[in-house]
């Protein structure tokens, strides 16, 4: 059974068994969510997401129309996405170009990822990293623009 907080704005959408979603959460018609997932507290899911199995995101987080999560993948507090290349405001695009996180992958706290970013399977994304181009799998990448600094070994979980 999941769980939702009674504090929880939570629209007509799909969430997954034994996923938790916590207080002043926001997600719109039509997400969906998988299962086990921890949604943290003052978070907005927009209505064209799909997020994966056992995903953890942190306080303060927006994931907006596009964005693709895969299985796996941790999203640290205040973590910024974004789906629009030329933001004007009353002005939309034919289609937004959200985030792929591939699974396995994290992002860390205050990073920022552009629109149509893919990160890669059981890649790292540093604190406070701004993502410009897609990141590849196993990559650890830090700094801005965010630069590659070593690569996972198969077996290594840091």
């Amino acid at each position: 059974m999941s769980f939702i907080h009674p504090l929880a704005d939570v629209a007509e959408c799909h969430i997954g068994e034994g996923t938790r979603v916590w207080q002043f959460v926001v997600v719109l018609k039509g997400a969906r969510i998988g299962s086990d997932c921890n949604i943290c507290a003052q978070t907005l899911i927009e209505g064209d997401v799909v997020m994966g199995d056992r995903v953890t995101v942190k306080s303060g987080v927006q994931i907006w129309d596009g964005s693709v999560i895969g299985d796996d993948v941790f999203i640290g507090p205040n973590a910024t996405f974004s789906n629009d290349l030329y933001p004007r405001s009353r002005q939309y695009p034919d289609a937004f170009r959200g985030v792929t996180i591939k699974n396995g992958a994290s992002i860390g706290a205050n990073a920022t990822l552009l629109p149509g970013i893919t990160v890669g399977e059981k890649a790292i994304v540093g604190a406070g990293a701004v993502v410009t181009k897609d990141v590849p799998a196993r990559a650890v990448v830090i700094g801005n623009p965010a630069k590659i600094v070593r690569y996972l070994a198969d077996d290594s979980l840091s």
